[in-house]
Parts: C-alpha cells; structure tokens; sequence
C-alpha cells in the first residue's frame, strides 16, 4: 500500500477529527425550527441551523430515531459547539439531547423559547449564547490526522444514463482508495440495491452481514407492499427514465457501483454510528436523498460525495457535499454547483484516473477548500420519519 495521505483538521476530544468547525444550532421540533434558522443566520457563516419537520410529539418509535439523528448531528466531529433550542413543551428533553451530545467534550447550552419569553427573548438570549460557544470552539486548532480518519458518505440523486457508467464508479474508485488507506467509506438507500442485492450479498463478509443486508432489503420491499406497491416490477422515477435509464435492475446497478468494489464490512440502521477506520459499510435509508444524506452525516461522515446526472443542488449544513457528475450537459449547464467533471470517462478518460480526482477532491475538501455548495449556502435538513405502515411493522418484528 502507498503512503497514507494526510489533512488537517479539528481534533475533539473524544478523538474524533473533523473537517469543519461550525457551531450548531439544533431544534427539537418544528416548533422551534425558525428560531434556530433565524439565530444561525444573524450569528454569522460559522453558525449552522438544522431546521427540520419533526413535531413536538411523536411515537415512541419515532421520537427515538429523531433524538439519534439529532444528538449524531450535534456529536459530527465537524461541529465544535452546540445549542439546543426547543419551544418548550416538546417530548424531546432538550437537556437530555445536549448531554449525550456533551458526552463528546463539546461546549453544548440549551434555550427554552418559552422560558426566555418567546421569539424575542429568544433571539436575544440566544445571540449571546451562541458568541459564547463561538469563543469556545474557536480555541480548537487544525491538527495533521490521515487519510484513515476520514467518515465518507457517497449519495446519488437526479440519476440518469451516465451515473451508472461515469459518475458513480468514479466515486466507487475514490471509496476503494480510502478504504485501502484505512478509511470508512458508506453508501445507503436500500430501496437502490434491490435488484442488485445479490451482488451487495456475495460481497459481505460474513454470513452475519450478509443476512442482515437481505433482511433490510426485504423489510423495505414489505414496507413498499403494505402500501399496495411492487418495487421490483416497478420502474425507476420519471425523471430516472428521462434521463435514460429502463429498469430498476439498471437504476440499483448504476447505484452500487458507487460504493466501489471493497468487502461489505458492515451495516447501520439509519443514523447509528458510523466505525472510524471501519472500510466499506452500508446504511439502511430511505431513497429520499436529503433524509438519506442526514443519516449518515448523523452517523458520522465528515464528507460527502454527491452524484448527479441529471442535476442536483443539494447540500448539507454540517458536512460538505462534494457535486459529482458523469454528463457533459450537466457539467456545462450547472458547472456552478458542480465539483468534479466525470464525464470525461465518457470521452474515454480512465475511471482509475477520475477516480483519483474525485479522491484528491475529497483529501482537498477535508483540509478546508470549500465545496460549490457551501460556497452557496445550500443546506438542505430533514429527518426521516417512520410512518404508521413502518411503525405496524417494526411491531411484528417486535
């Protein structure tokens, strides 16, 4: 193996390494989700809301997956300091949350809008605390860490004919690399390896991986049934189509390639931790890339690597996403959004080649150059919700 390559990033005091050093501002529910918005956006670029769609209640299923995805996101090595706001009557405890995320070392406050007298009070109130956690993770210096560090989430979305053939085994070559330098590479939507989780199978590592891969494939292909709808004789979305792919088979193929060719090694429910050093895991997902992408920024990735075709300008307020795309169309229409150029595969350059770009690109966003989305601004959030056919389910599983 070649020499590890390095980066310089912010080292926690749980020993975890991040890429950024953002402040959060974490609300527990809808309720609270535009004062937060409101807080980060006067505090300045450092400060990064998470606005979400949660209610104040939720069922016991629910509000436990909302709490692990919000507690993963204050506890991503890429945030430095954390306030939690709630309106107050939320089932969430908002002191509960701030101590598993505290647990990180991280300086962590609360703000009840209530308590402080509502959306005025609030925002006063939570100015001065967040120029408070500000001076505290500024005392956080970059430090050299390697390759081996490096949490990387890989995405798909807007696909089309190229993706499968350009864009994401560009980004599978980029995955092999760092888990051949001892890194933790994690692609997910498990609704995009049906048809193909045969081949997903034959690479797990054990027969425990493997089974647990199936049974979550199965469990979404059952969930797709309870509401009167077949996946696998299905076809792909209608923008799938447009941009011309034929078949699900197709579509999950295409969608694969992007976690490379290492051993499954492992498999996440959605937003669990994600191993350091843990080569190529998988997430269970939905397909809804936004929600897709925050579960495994909740589960730890400090970087993320984004497919599209068709063209896609989503991004993360935590982690940086890294645009990829394999057409030239898309690449000239929407070079502003977009970080590297794999349709040159199509023009015969090597996928080795555009592989090692895409790599370079990831090594050089983790030592602080800025993606075209974060130089945007665009910070999509959202939590996936269990929903009542999900929540039938996970009660005869018991």
């Amino acid at each position: 193996m070649d020499t590890v390559p390095t980066f310089s990033g912010y080292r926690r005091e749980n020993g975890r390494v991040g890429v950024r050093n953002h402040v959060a501002v974490i609300p527990t529910s809808v309720a609270a989700s535009s004062v937060a918005s409101r807080l980060a956006g006067d505090a300045g670029a450092w400060a990064r809301a998470t606005p979400h769609q949660m209610g104040t209640s939720q069922p016991d299923a629910t509000r436990r997956q909302t709490e692990r995805v919000l507690a993963g996101v204050g506890r991503n090595p890429n945030v430095g300091a954390v306030l939690v706001v709630e309106l107050g009557t939320e089932e969430i405890d908002a002191g509960a949350l701030a101590d598993r995320i505290a647990e990180t070392g991280k300086a962590t406050e609360t703000l009840s809008i209530r308590e402080v007298g509502g959306t005025s009070g609030a925002l006063d109130r939570g100015a001065t605390i967040l120029e408070d956690l500000n001076a505290e993770a500024e005392r956080a210096r970059r430090e050299e860490a390697d390759a081996s560090e490096l949490v990387f989430g890989v995405e798909c979305g807007g696909s089309d004919a190229t993706s499968g053939i350009a864009a994401n085994p560009a980004v599978g070559e980029a995955c092999d690399r760092l888990v051949e330098h001892g890194g933790t590479a994690c692609f997910s939507e498990t609704p995009e390896f049906i048809g193909a989780e045969h081949i997903l199978a034959e690479r797990c590592v054990d027969s425990e991986v493997r089974e647990r891969l199936l049974d979550r494939v199965d469990r979404r292909e059952k969930l797709a049934d309870l509401m009167g709808t077949d996946i696998r004789g299905a076809q792909p979305s209608p923008g799938n189509q447009e941009g011309g792919l034929t078949t699900i088979e197709e579509k999950s193929l295409g969608a694969i390639s992007k976690g490379g060719s290492s051993p499954v090694r492992g498999i996440v429910d959605y937003a669990e931790d994600l191993p350091v050093g843990g080569g190529l895991v998988l997430m269970d997902t939905p397909g809804y890339d936004v929600e897709s992408v925050v579960g495994k920024v909740a589960g730890g990735a400090q970087v993320v690597a984004f497919t599209t075709g068709r063209g896609s300008t989503t991004g993360n307020p935590i982690a940086p996403v890294i645009k990829v795309t394999g057409n030239p169309k898309t690449w000239s229409r929407m070079s502003n959004n977009m970080d590297v150029n794999a349709s040159t595969v199509i023009k015969g350059e090597s996928l080795g080649t555009v592989g090692e770009r895409v790599y370079e690109t990831l090594l050089a966003v983790a030592d602080g150059q800025p993606t075209e989305a974060e130089r945007r601004r665009l910070e999509e959030f959202a939590v996936n919700e269990i929903m009542p056919n999900e929540l039938a389910e996970l009660e005869v599983r018991g």
